[in-house]
């Protein structure tokens, strides 16, 4: 994917959800992979 068609995909994500709701997003996401990341590399729960 090239700069243009990130843009377009980015401008796309903020019609769809509004400038408001696109942090909460990105903070659900980034909690998701870093999941994810810690499930698959075998690490413990140490909470």
């Amino acid at each position: 994917m090239g700069p243009t068609e990130l843009i377009i995909l980015l401008t796309i994500i903020l019609l769809l959800f509004g400038a408001k709701r696109i942090p909460e997003l990105a903070k659900g996401l980034g909690s998701g992979v870093r999941e994810f990341r810690r499930g698959t590399s075998g690490e413990a729960d140490v909470r």
